[in-house]
């Protein structure tokens, strides 16, 4: 039985990962939950799963939670914790085993550190942890003996391709990673209109229900950017090692080329719960609810090459993990701030890429070996975005 701490539980991946541990009562217990603004859902959650905990961002958030609970036909026990710190303290308590981090953005940091240096084992599916803090992340889990596993797809992908002797690539034979890409709804879009794109019609992603904050990165396939770079701190890999290859289906996950002409690939239905339940179970396997893949059905498979002038979102996080330091949280930051206004409708979609590109050349990198450091850099950049959109608006 693992105890299981879940970050973000109203997002599509919590969501998602509820449906897995309800299929499998006898091995996992839900310790605590918490949500950003879908209140109601978190309540029926913590009904559902008998939550010990439930954290909400702030104070109303907390006495809306604690009503629903009140109005619940039986007692519920669950335990209402507000803020940051709390999110912190679920994560990293000594009861939970296993903690899923899925809160999007940069606010999901703290509480994933919190659990690297509690030696928990740890369910990546908030790759902005990781992009901000790769080194310090990673270094922490060494340290106190945690373990990481990746949830997102493509990453998922290449850990089940890879083989379980520990090592560097090069001594495993590994020439190069793949990762795929859909290439989000606008592959074919003319690149002249996509001034004209809707937050609706960015959020609208041909293969997978997302939120939408990774829906607009998808579209603008900065979330393969920030993937790049999160795979080179999980796998120990330059850039360079790392390919982007379009795969509108979205079968194929993630692929490993050998040194030998040996390519191994990961393929499944687009559907989150495989990756979190290969993760919730590694080493071993368990059923996801997921339906098997048919070949036949698919009968074959497309790719095509990258392009970096319809996707400059790319070039940009490679340049970020190629400068080092707080680069790739100076480029997040920006895009977290570009990413809601666009939504807001205060900035076009082809602007997205502009406001990153020029926040990270106005910013020079510094070090980043400790938290505050990089909410430091992650603070400056945010303040540089809007700078920078204003200048935008003006002009």
């Amino acid at each position: 039985m693992q105890t299981l701490t879940l970050l973000g539980a109203t997002g599509s991946i919590g969501r998602s990962t509820l449906e897995v541990v309800a299929l499998h009562p006898e091995r996992y217990r839900i310790f605590a939950l918490s949500a950003h603004r879908n209140v109601p859902l978190l309540a029926q959650q913590c009904v559902r799963f008998d939550a010990r905990y439930a954290v909400v961002s702030h104070a109303q958030e907390a006495e809306q939670l604690h009503r629903l609970l009140r109005q619940q036909p039986v007692p519920v026990l669950t335990e209402v914790l507000v803020g940051a710190q709390a999110l912190c303290t679920v994560a990293s308590h000594p009861q939970v085993d296993t903690v899923m981090a899925a809160i999007v953005g940069a606010a999901g940091l703290p509480s994933t550190l919190a659990a690297a240096q509690a030696g928990k084992r740890i369910l990546l599916a908030n790759k902005e942890a990781l992009v901000m803090s790769g080194s310090l992340l990673m270094q922490t889990v060494h340290h106190h003996g945690a373990t990481l596993l990746p949830v997102d797809s493509e990453h998922n992908a290449v850990v089940q391709s890879l083989p379980a002797t520990p090592g560097a690539l090069q001594a495993k034979g590994v020439a190069r990673i793949i990762l795929t890409a859909s290439g989000g709804p606008f592959l074919h879009h003319p690149l002249s209109a996509l001034a004209q794109v809707t937050p609706a019609q960015a959020c609208k992603h041909p293969n997978w229900s997302m939120g939408q904050k990774i829906s607009v990165d998808s579209a603008t396939m900065m979330n393969k950017g920030l993937e790049l770079i999160e795979a080179c701190w999980l796998f120990d890999a330059r850039p360079e090692q790392v390919d982007i290859l379009i795969h509108p289906q979205s079968i194929i996950h993630s692929l490993v080329s050998y040194v030998d002409g040996s390519v191994l690939a990961q393929l499944g239905n687009p559907d989150m719960r495989t990756p979190i339940a290969h993760a919730l179970a590694w080493p071993e396997r368990i059923t996801a609810g997921v339906a098997a893949l048919d070949l036949t059905a698919v009968a074959a498979l497309h790719f095509l090459p990258l392009d970096l002038e319809r996707f400059p979102a790319v070039r940009l996080a490679t340049e970020a993990m190629n400068r080092g330091g707080t680069s790739p949280a100076i480029l997040n930051a920006a895009n977290e701030v570009a990413v809601e206004a666009f939504l807001q409708g205060r900035l076009r979609f082809d602007q997205i890429a502009q406001v990153n590109e020029q926040v990270l050349a106005q910013l020079s990198p510094t070090a980043a070996d400790t938290l505050q450091q990089i909410l430091a850099a992650d603070d400056l950049a945010r303040q540089q975005a809007l700078q920078q959109m204003a200048r935008m608006s003006a002009a």
